[in-house]
């Protein structure tokens, strides 16, 4: 005979598992696009990267990223999404520019700001 606590778990069904669909990482911004808008969204991304490099101190101006090689492919024909999204993911995290005094990384838009108000620790 089932307790009343079985037979309660009974009524309700088991959740399934959810399966998210397929992403690729970025290699500029390191946002995740599903496989058939990565490549609308790359050009997009690389016009917005050049627009705002120009826009930064010559110090802070960066190389172009460029697009990580992955050759890896499966048994059936695909290429590996987590090796791919490994190098993209690297490639964003290479053009991060560390702090002068504390040596946290940003993007280099981002350090600017930071730098207004990072100040050394005071010596006691």
């Amino acid at each position: 005979m089932k307790s009343a606590l079985v037979k309660k778990l009974d009524i309700y069904p088991q959740p399934t598992m959810i399966r998210r669909p397929p992403t690729v990482v970025c290699y500029i911004c390191g946002h995740e696009y599903g496989t058939k808008s990565i490549s609308i969204h790359e050009p997009q991304c690389l016009k917005k990267w050049h627009n705002e490099n120009n826009l930064l101190p010559k110090e802070l101006r960066r190389p172009e990223p460029k697009k990580p090689e992955v050759r890896t492919i499966t048994a059936k024909g695909f290429y590996d999404l987590d090796a791919l999204n490994e190098a993209a993911w690297t490639s964003v995290q290479s053009q991060l520019v560390p702090c002068n005094i504390y040596g946290r990384t940003f993007l280099p838009e981002r350090l600017i700001v930071h730098q207004r108000s990072c100040k050394p620790k005071a010596a006691k």
